[in-house]
């Protein structure tokens, strides 16, 4: 198992969430089918309904910028979410950064800032109420 899994195939606490597609544990196996599960992947305790988005990004595409203002100039929306494809690089408030690329299941937690290296096309599950302040607070912001 990665390092980011434990023994039973869930997803370690601390550890940042992003796994590759082939790393994702296989559930069911059988001709014409296969179902992968990653358990235990982020924890939608405490929000209210969820929105689902479709981004199209630009390479070189930089929110942090479009952050500043917010806690600790970060995004404090949890998303869920799969790269379809493209790349980009998530930095943390603790420091840490990582990089998603296509065909990726990612948990992104609250306090993360977005940069595009190659065009990227990603679908996010986020609580509709948090990450909608955010991108108003964006839209603000590009409008000076």
């Amino acid at each position: 198992m990665a390092g980011w899994l434990d023994s039973a195939g869930r997803m370690r606490k601390g550890f940042t969430m992003r796994i590759p597609k082939s790393q994702i544990p296989v559930k069911i196996n059988v001709p014409g089918a296969i179902a992968r599960q990653a358990t235990d992947f982020g924890d939608a305790t405490g929000y209210g309904k969820m929105g689902g988005e479709y981004f199209s990004l630009g390479a070189g595409t930089d929110i942090a910028p479009l952050l500043k203002g917010l806690k600790d100039n970060a995004c404090h929306a949890p998303h869920w979410g799969y790269m379809i494809s493209g790349e980009l690089v998530v930095t943390y408030t603790d420091g840490k950064v990582d990089t998603c690329k296509e065909s990726d299941l990612f948990y992104w937690p609250p306090g993360h800032s977005v940069r595009v290296v190659k065009d990227a096309e990603l679908v996010l599950f986020s609580p509709q109420h948090e990450h909608g302040k955010v991108m108003d607070h964006m839209l603000a912001a590009m409008k000076g």
